[in-house]
Formats: structure tokens, sequence, C-alpha cells
């Protein structure tokens, strides 16, 4: 039997997971939890074989969240379900310590799928996010500037990217407004922007942002 907790911000989500693995005769939800905090919780607190986690949840989450409860249990399997474009997080996420990693576009049978063989020991992704590892562990390859940011900092770099003002950004992470706008002031730097156009221009180009809608 694999053991499972759900972790999501959102309740609606939750409830749609666990009636997809109750349809499943080989999997059981051991607990669930709304954010970085519960996680942990579950974490230090409980028996279970793959944590199944958003990557954005109050508090702490994302690639933190993913190092955390890697170091916490180094055996323990993570198999992130996020809303964010594959490429571009699963990379990160995969380096911070997950097994896998799903869109929540993904339809129930491949959710399945991924969770045994993340379960079972194996590694769930996609031959495009496969050959950015690969390629990231060659010698000599010109990375794209923005993996030399750090995890907070691409986090506001996609923020700033979807017009996402600093203020909100800085209410969204819980840091202060001038934590935000230092990790703004740093990230312009080592990716060589001038102004919020150019970033706008650069995340579009590369995928982290979508055009906006005329």
């Amino acid at each position: 039997m694999i053991r499972i907790v759900i972790a999501d911000d959102h309740a609606i989500v939750r409830e749609g997971l666990k009636r997809i693995f109750a349809s499943v005769d080989d999997m059981e939800v051991a607990g669930e939890a709304a954010d970085g905090t519960e996680v942990m919780q579950r974490v230090r607190e409980s028996d279970f074989d793959v944590l199944v986690m958003d990557l954005s949840m109050p508090g702490r989450s994302g690639m933190e969240l993913i190092k955390l409860v890697h170091g916490e249990k180094p055996k323990l399997r993570i198999l992130v379900l996020s809303m964010h474009e594959e490429l571009q997080y699963a990379v990160r996420a995969i380096k911070s310590g997950a097994s896998g990693y799903l869109t929540k576009e993904s339809a129930p049978t491949q959710l399945v799928q991924a969770l045994r063989r993340v379960a079972a020991g194996g590694a769930f992704i996609s031959a495009e996010v496969a050959e950015q590892l690969a390629l990231g562990a060659m010698q000599g390859g010109a990375a794209p500037a923005h993996e030399s940011l750090s995890d907070r900092e691409f986090e506001v770099f996609r923020l700033l990217a979807d017009g996402v003002s600093v203020t909100d950004i800085a209410a969204d992470l819980k840091l202060s407004v001038k934590t935000v706008s230092t990790h703004k002031a740093n990230l312009m730097q080592k990716m060589g922007l001038q102004n919020h156009s150019e970033l706008i221009r650069y995340a579009i180009k590369h995928g982290v942002s979508e055009p906006l809608e005329p």
C-alpha cells in the first residue's frame, strides 16, 4: 500500500485528489496539509511514502519547502503537482530533491502512474526536463541568465514578469517590501536587465511568462 500525504492550500484540490486515490486499490491518503508548517508537521509526525505537494502555498513553499522536507527525511519521495508550466520549474524542483513533477492539467491516470513510479524509487519527468538536467550536467553549456538566480530570486522574477507589484509580492511571499526590492535589484543585475520592459520581454522569450492578451 502506498501511503500519501497531500499538500495544497486549496481544500477543493485536496478533496479531488483524495477521491482519485480512494479509487485506486494500492493507495491510501495518510494525511493532508494546507501550508508549509503543516507539511513539516506531517513529515515529522507521520509515517508515509509519498508527499504530493503544490509549489505555491502560504508560508514556506516551493523549492525551499522541498529542500526542508528532503533534509528532514531524505528517503521520502516527493511528487510536485503544480499549476506552473513544467520546464522552468521542474528542473529546479528535481535539483531541490523532488522525484517527479506534474502540472495540475495532467490526467488522473497519469498522476497515478507518476505516483507509482516515484513510490517505487523512480523518477517521473518529461523528456524535455531530462534533457535540461543532462545539459546542466555537461561542461561548457551556456545556460540562460535566469538559471543563475537563487530559488527566491527566481520566484520574485516570475511574479514580476506576471505583472505583480513589489508590494503584492511582499504580501504573497510574507517578506518585507525592502527584501523584495533587494531581490529585484539583484536579479536584474545578474541577468543584465535595465528595466521592467526588458524583464518582461526576457520572460516571454524564455517561456517563464505568457504574453498578455490584447
